[in-house]
């Protein structure tokens, strides 16, 4: 009786490899969203990728699938970070700057050019990502404000669009410099955030749902 040949399998490290180029393919067209607009070229996301045009397009067969992948990815780092503050105990406030100054450094900016494009918004797992965003940031702020040390005419679209703004850099590859302002800028909205405040905002809070709108 002939015991079978076994079947090699090769299929771990090409599903590892694959991996890596979308995440390879996801982190390049992060940075090129912030940096150009969500129109840049696919060859150009690829060239930055180090990857082949073929291997973009068989991991996102759109423009929109891979806009989609981007804020899903850009949200879910968000949230994490906001994980690890509101995991951290001590001061209210220095929890909710360190989140914020987290969340620069994880280019939240990279929404920013989203708000024009054509892709599904209300995608599930764009819902999905969105909500445990808010849910989060919202709990810190709550937290800050119930310690009397956050003003309480804000909320959190006041501070996840300015953190956005002052991380994008303006359009074009020579102005990346603009990154050394970015926690110093920064660190000077936040202090403008603690209670007591000392003048009466314009216009109303602004929530994540009015952002939406808009």
């Amino acid at each position: 009786m002939q015991t079978a040949t076994p079947v090699q399998r090769r299929a771990s490290r090409p599903r590892a490899d694959a991996l890596r180029n979308r995440e390879r393919i996801v982190a390049a067209a992060r940075e090129m969203f912030v940096e150009f607009g969500p129109d840049v070229p696919f060859d150009e996301i690829a060239r930055r990728a180090g990857v082949g045009n073929a291997t973009v397009y068989r991991n996102f067969p759109d423009r929109d699938a891979l806009v989609r992948e981007v804020v899903c990815s850009v949200m879910d780092r968000t949230s994490e970070d906001a994980e690890r503050a509101l995991a951290e105990s001590g001061d209210a406030f220095e929890v909710l700057s360190r989140f914020a100054h987290a969340a620069a450094d994880g280019r939240i900016s990279a929404l920013c050019p989203m708000a024009a494009s054509t892709f599904d918004k209300h995608h599930p797992d764009l819902e999905a990502a969105r909500e445990r965003v808010e849910r989060l940031v919202g709990e810190m702020m709550d937290r800050a404000k119930a310690a009397g040390q956050l003003r309480p005419d804000v909320e959190v679209g006041d501070l996840m669009v300015v953190v956005a703004q002052l991380s994008r850099p303006p359009a074009g590859v020579g102005c990346l410099s603009v990154d050394r302002f970015v926690h110093r800028h920064l660190q000077l909205f936040l202090d403008g955030l603690r209670a007591p405040a000392r003048s009466t905002l314009p216009g109303s809070a602004v929530t994540m749902e009015e952002l939406r709108q808009h």
